[in-house]
Order: structure tokens, then C-alpha cells, then sequence
């Protein structure tokens, strides 16, 4: 099943998509049908909280010179730096240089704490995509990452969730990232170091996951700066196309913001 999130004027729900239609499944309008291009998406999920996953490809350690790690480097973005499908990343003055980064992301679908690695996939609700959206002079300024990875529209998300009846082998997905259709990252989730049931596993043994929060798994080689009026892409099999444009117009994002 594809699960999103969608916006018909006033109204927000969540809907099964199929077919290039939508069956509402929440809300007043739930068990009424629609055209997908009738509806505003939105992130697919309302996670309490975004853990993020650093260095989790084997080939981009090896990019980077940087020696495997032991256990998962983990951090956190603000829910605030949501994005959704189509929605345009902003390049606020204050972030300096940008970068993508396409990753798998895991959609919690049930409370767990302290989970084994073989529980793990049963707290999972599905997979979508998603974009670590990175202010890499930040990052290095810094030595930590909470500034350069938190700023609103960081976040990109979707478009559907695909659960897990949906997708095949999770550590077995080609993940690729177009910038203005060139590609730029293609690598399969087997490079991953920490499988996905590892990560549910490590996380809930720090702190307790609910329903809808996110995990973005780590990123493989080939990220790279992005510009006002490029357009990013993340394409994961089994799980769909995530696009969002880049745009230097903070003022115009500021003021959709407010009028959410």
C-alpha cells in the first residue's frame, strides 16, 4: 500500500494512492476518491522527531577516507525542516554552501523501546524517500551538526509511504539522486553498514520511537552542492521519485509558512 498526506483546501488526510487516485482515509472527507493532481501533498507522515544516520555506506566512508564506524553515528533534525513533495528547498543566506545527500528514510508505525534487530521490523509502518539537505561550511564550523541540518525546508520527504508488504528486500533497493537530471548518486542499500533493523534497534535502545517518527538511513557517495533553480531528485525502487526545486526566494517561502 502507498500511504500520503494531502491538503484539499482546508481540509488535511491521509489516503491510499492507486492508480494515479486517491481513496481518503481519515477525516470527513474519508471513502471519497480523487484524482492525485486534484491535491496538495504533503509529507507523508507527522514524526515527533527526525534521527538522522552519518556515514552508513561503506563506499562513501571509503570516499571520504574515514574508517568504518562501530557503531551508528546518530543525530537529530527538527521536525520544523519538514518538507514536502514539490515544495522548493530554500538556500537561506545564512547557510552558506548546500548540499543533497538521497537517503532511504524508515517510518515508524509503533511505539518501540529497546527493540532486538529481528522485533525491529514490526515497529515499522513502511519506507519513503528523503533528502538530508546539508549546510556542509556549517557542518565543519561547527563539529557538530544540529545548525546545519535543521534549517527550515531541510527536511525533504515522500512523496507516499510504501509499507512493507510493498517493498521487497529493504537492504536490497537501488537508490539514486538526479541533480537537473544528471545523476549523481546510485548505490543499492546492501552498502549500507547498519542494516535497517539495526538502526530501529540501536535507536530504541536510546530513546522511545512512535508512530510516525523518521529515520534517514545515511546517504552513499556522490553528494554535492545544489543551486538556486536546480531541481533534486531522489529515486528509491520499490518506494517512488522524491522532487523538490531549489530556490534562493526566502521571502516567498516565509510567507507560504505562515499561511499554513
Amino acid at each position: 500500500m502507498m500511504l500520503g498526506r494531502f491538503r484539499l483546501g482546508r481540509r488535511v488526510f491521509t489516503g491510499r494512492v492507486e492508480d494515479g487516485e486517491v481513496l481518503a482515509l481519515t477525516g470527513r472527507l474519508a471513502r471519497r476518491r480523487f484524482a492525485l493532481e486534484e491535491l496538495e501533498p504533503l509529507p507523508p507522515c507527522t514524526p515527533q522527531k527526525i534521527l538522522g544516520v552519518g556515514l552508513n555506506y561503506a563506499a562513501h566512508a571509503e570516499e571520504l577516507g574515514m574508517a568504518l564506524p562501530e557503531e551508528p553515528v546518530i543525530f537529530m533534525k527538527p521536525a520544523s525542516a519538514l518538507l514536502a513533495h514539490r515544495r522548493s528547498i530554500i538556500l537561506w543566506k545564512e547557510a552558506g554552501r548546500v548540499e543533497y545527500e538521497g537517503e532511504l528514510a524508515v517510518v515508524i508505525g509503533k511505539r518501540c523501546r529497546k527493540v532486538s534487530p529481528a522485533e525491529a521490523p514490526e515497529h515499522v509502518l513502511g519506507y519513503t524517500c528523503f533528502n538530508d539537505v546539508t549546510a556542509r561550511r556549517l557542518q565543519a564550523k561547527d563539529g557538530q551538526w544540529t545548525r546545519a541540518k535543521s534549517f527550515d525546508t531541510f527536511a525533504p520527504i515522500g512523496p507516499f509511504i510504501a509499507t512493507r508488504d510493498e517493498v521487497g528486500d529493504v537492504q536490497n533497493l537501488r537508490l539514486r539522486t538526479y541533480l537537473n537530471s544528471e545523476l549523481r548518486q546510485d548505490s543499492s542499500t546492501s552498502d549500507m553498514i547498519f542494516s535497517v533493523a539495526e538502526l530501529v534497534s540501536f535507536i530504541s535502545g536510546i530513546m522511545t520511537l512512535f508512530r510516525g517518527d523518521v529515520i534517514a538511513t545515511g546517504t552513499p557517495p556522490g553528494v554535492g552542492e545544489m543551486r538556486a533553480g536546480d531541481v533534486v531528485s531522489v529515486e528509491i525502487s520499490d518506494i517512488g521519485r522524491l522532487v523538490n526545486p531549489v530556490s534562493d526566494s526566502e521571502r516567498k517561502e516565509i510567507n507560504m509558512m505562515r499561511n499554513r
